[in-house]
């Protein structure tokens, strides 16, 4: 959890900062927008704002609120780049300044950051809340002098405001200053009684000062206001444990991990705990939750292969100790560790080694001066590595790369495959018209859709058309078919068995029908789709199927599911895709299906040239900048990957936000 109180919020109060228009139309669009804002339905007020820019592209404010939207969403990328474009456009624009020095803080660019807050600053000298968010600005690049000096002038002139002296007060902690920060933190709690934080911040104080019934009052407090406050649990069962009331400690640990079950710090908390009270089993259950969030933490390696050693299981805590020591070779203790535990096997000219090895890294530790070596501390034998760790500990400023609350891996599917599918015959709610709807627009794709004896759409949703509509039309088209034998009426037939599961004979029918029109590119659109479709269906069956799996850190892989080493064989569906792109070379979802069908198949270079040619010839397909999106964070091109996120979210993509959160947002 920061030390530090975030931006003041991004008012709503803002929206005054819309200038009337005289387009009655484009004004019922912002009206949306603002309300959809001040809803916090952030993706709706996006979609007004995106249409307002269509309508005049030199609306300054219209591109200011959607980055507004963009930020709320976690996309700051999106977000900065919006204010740019209002900058552009209006470069004495304060508002852009100040909120695009607040989304560059986030990104961690502080320099740039500081830059807008002075130009703002000069703008308008006497709008304090500049000062606020530049004190923030400071304060995360590490310059608490200044820090403290903007939340000085701020306070001049909004004396009342909590979050100005909590932040504050953290300044001058990190400046040393304790006393002035038990100061700022008592001003914040009596102008803001019921709110935790002020509470908790003076109980690391307290606690610092081993005040410990002190600081153990404040947490009561604080969870008293906030029955969920999982940051105000976890510091009580630091004070707890300090205070020997064991069950205590437990039973706060237990509270934090029910609401976040991956909190791999609070995990390796309750381990230790088990493991000094005899819970070996439970304590190790934790140990491997924790090296299954963060496989890099070596003290759980460390921990856990003691537990081994207690429980004579010598070869797991061999391989523990080892790990420990790939990961930290300075770690004195694993090598005398190990060391016992390879004599108690019988390996004694090892064991003899790991022990040589040992004293020579302890010698070499005791010649230092210091510890500026960094890893040469795991060298220091009188060392206790069994202790309760707070979140701004040794553990946590080292180098360990611990990851400290969640890192957990998701699989994220690609949009799928566009073809033609049973039409919803639905209207838009809102009666947008078509033009501002953004729907791509094809006249050889309408005459086709025309003429097909149901009613059709091209799509990548899976077609939701009820099975009773099926069944009625189906007879209708079958006897059509087997009457006269026409391409289109095979097509519908295809369309409907292919609703229906029945995969072999949709297919049969869909290669009839480009036997009797061979020249018709939607066929193979569809027939390549449906190929694919089969092969999902299979493998999802077999629990086989193959997803991108990517990680917190930016790390991303290919798996199967079931870890399985199975592959399936896309190259079908890609000649059908191949086939409509000679047919129709200016049809952008033909490569579009060629982008996720070479993804599928493991070549992601070529993913991506393809996703690329559809985004060339329709810039408004949300999908593939997504699925492009995903493929470049995939190969490790982070920048570009969340930077196509972000246009897949501003083009309706929902999802892309969810994504964008776990990725692309570098706020430690």
């Amino acid at each position: 959890m920061s030390v530090l109180k975030p931006f003041l919020a991004l008012s709503l109060l803002l929206l005054t900062a819309w200038s009337a228009r005289a387009q009655y139309d484009i004004d019922q669009f912002f009206f949306r927008g603002q309300r959809a804002l001040m809803d916090g339905h952030y993706t709706q007020a996006i979609n007004n704002f995106n249409i307002i820019i269509r309508l005049d592209g030199t609306l300054y404010e219209a591109y200011f609120f959607r980055g507004i939207a963009k930020y709320n969403l976690g996309d700051f990328g999106g977000a900065e780049s919006d204010f740019d474009k209002a900058l552009d456009l209006n470069p004495v624009y304060t508002l852009a300044y100040h909120y695009r020095a607040i989304t560059r803080s986030r990104l961690g660019h502080y320099d740039e950051a500081i830059e807008d807050l002075r130009h703002a600053v000069d703008l308008r000298p006497n709008y304090y809340g500049l000062y606020f968010s530049r004190g923030v600005t400071y304060f995360l690049s590490q310059q608490f002098e200044k820090a403290v000096e903007d939340f000085d002038r701020f306070i001049s002139k909004e004396p009342r405001e909590p979050d100005a002296y909590l932040n504050r007060g953290a300044s001058y902690l990190f400046l040393g200053d304790t006393v002035r920060a038990l100061q700022d933190y008592n001003r914040a709690i009596t102008l803001r009684s019921l709110d935790p934080e002020g509470y908790i911040r003076r109980s690391r104080i307290y606690y610092a000062q081993h005040r410990l019934e002190d600081a153990l009052n404040d947490l009561d407090k604080a969870i008293e206001i906030d029955t969920a406050n999982t940051f105000a649990y976890f510091n009580r069962a630091l004070i707890r444990y300090e205070l020997k009331d064991i069950q205590g400690t437990l039973s706060d640990l237990d509270e934090v991990l029910s609401r976040e079950p991956d909190n791999s710090l609070t995990l390796y908390n309750r381990a230790l705990i088990r493991s000094q009270i005899g819970d070996y089993n439970n304590a190790l259950d934790d140990y491997d939750r924790v090296l299954n969030i963060n496989p890099e933490n070596v003290l759980a390696y460390y921990n856990r292969s003691i537990l081994f050693i207690e429980t004579g299981r010598w070869q797991d805590a061999i391989d523990d100790l080892s790990r420990a020591i790939e990961l930290y070779p300075d770690f004195a203790n694993a090598y005398m560790n190990r060391s016992y535990v390879k004599n108690q096997l019988g390996q004694h000219a090892s064991a003899e080694e790991d022990y040589r090895t040992a004293q020579a890294k302890i010698a070499r530790y005791r010649s230092m001066t210091s510890d500026s070596a960094g890893r040469a501390a795991f060298a220091d034998t009188s060392r206790k590595y069994d202790r309760l760790l707070a979140l701004d500990s040794d553990f946590a400023r080292s180098d360990f790369n611990d990851e400290l609350l969640q890192n957990k891996s998701v699989d994220i599917n690609l949009k799928p495959l566009y073809r033609f599918v049973i039409a919803r015959n639905e209207t838009d709610s809102d009666g947008m018209p078509i033009m501002l709807s953004g729907v791509y627009q094809d006249e050889r794709m309408g005459s086709f859709a025309a003429s097909v004896p149901v009613d059709v759409e091209i799509s990548c949703r899976p077609s939701d058309a009820a099975a009773v509509d099926n069944n009625r039309m189906m007879a209708a088209v079958e006897e059509e078919a087997g009457r006269t034998g026409d391409d289109r009426v095979l097509f519908a037939k295809a369309l409907m068995e292919s609703e229906s599961k029945q995969f072999n004979a949709a297919l049969q029918s869909y290669s009839e029908a480009i036997r009797k029109n061979p020249g018709e590119v939607f066929y193979y659109i569809n027939r390549g789709a449906l190929q694919s479709e089969m092969i999902d269906f299979i493998s999802s069956i077999e629990s086989n199927v193959q997803v991108l799996t990517m990680d917190n850190a930016g790390t991303a892989k290919a798996r199967v599911r079931d870890g399985s080493s199975r592959s399936y064989d896309y190259s079908a569906a890609i000649s059908d895709m191949n086939r409509a792109a000679a047919l129709y070379p200016s049809f952008p979802y033909v490569y579009y299906n060629l982008g996720n069908l070479y993804c599928l198949s493991g070549d992601m270079p070529e993913a991506i040239v393809q996703y690329t040619k559809a985004i060339d010839l329709y810039p408004r397909l949300g999908e593939a900048y997504y699925n492009r999106g995903l493929v470049l964070i995939y190969v490790k091109d982070k920048e570009k990957g969340c930077l196509d996120l972000s246009k897949a979210g501003e083009l309706g993509i929902g999802d892309a936000y969810s994504v964008i959160k776990k990725y692309c947002d570098t706020e430690e």
